[in-house]
């Protein structure tokens, strides 16, 4: 029970990533809530794995500050925060990316992650604790034709990451990233169709490029990104801050 006691926040925990971190929290022990747009799927999420739900749009402060403030409202502190929520929105070319493509991307990935990150340790520097954990991804360290905004935002997720660490570090507060490789989820499935149809290829014949770029060609699981979650949330990971951990197979070349 590496989390036993522990409480721990998830924006965007109701579906893949986010809700398999939030399972395995949960089965160490933790106290969890989970954030969501959608509160049918919410609830349900909350009603099956044990958590507490808090209904809210991670594009905008007030929602994400929201997972937060459900913790120490419900749990009367916050130990863990996982930045979890984001994704990309249309895909095209850099020459035909709207100006609102581009700012719905940063607000979901980057700036969702700045609100939780800040947000969190206005409660954790007091207390001397916390483990704060921002979702990121291989397109964090390298480059994707029509990923344009959401390869750079989350470079920009790793760097935040990185300078945070710096910040905190004396103060019992450790902040790293997760870079999670090609991991077939239902946004995956949902949005990969367009993503394939940008790149002029099929969804199969996408999920197969992906998967030959890494060493062990085949996507990662959700277990394998959650497991790793658990270390740097564990007092165990406390010796681990400003590192940004890929899961991706072997994918990225650092």
């Amino acid at each position: 029970m590496e989390l036993d006691g522990k409480v721990a926040a998830i924006t965007g925990g109701t579906a893949g990533i986010g809700r398999a971190i939030a399972e395995a929290f949960v089965a160490e022990g933790a106290q969890v809530v989970v954030s969501g747009r959608n509160a049918d799927r919410g609830q349900q999420v909350a009603d099956e794995i044990g958590v507490v739900f808090c209904q809210g749009d991670a594009t905008t402060k007030e929602g994400v500050e929201q997972a937060v403030e459900a913790a120490v409202s419900q749990f009367g502190r916050i130990d863990i925060m996982v930045n979890n929520a984001g994704g990309a929105q249309r895909l095209a070319p850099l020459v035909d990316l709207y100006d609102e493509d581009w700012d719905l991307v940063m607000k979901w990935n980057l700036y969702s992650t700045f609100w939780g990150t800040r947000a969190a340790l206005r409660h954790m520097l007091p207390r001397g604790y916390g483990r704060i954990i921002n979702i990121s991804s291989v397109e964090g360290k390298h480059g994707k034709p029509v990923l344009t905004a959401y390869v750079a935002a989350k470079h920009a997720i790793n760097g935040l990451t990185k300078a945070a660490a710096k910040e905190v570090g004396t103060q019992g507060v450790t902040v790293n990233a997760i870079c999670p490789g090609l991991v077939i989820t239902d946004i995956i499935k949902n949005n990969g169709p367009s993503t394939a149809a940008a790149m002029g290829i099929t969804f199969d014949e996408m999920v197969a490029l992906f998967a030959a770029e890494s060493a062990i060609k085949r996507p990662n699981t959700l277990d394998e990104v959650a497991a790793v979650a658990v270390l740097l949330a564990s007092d165990v990971g406390g010796g681990i801050t400003g590192a940004i951990y890929s899961v991706d197979g072997g994918t990225a070349a650092y």
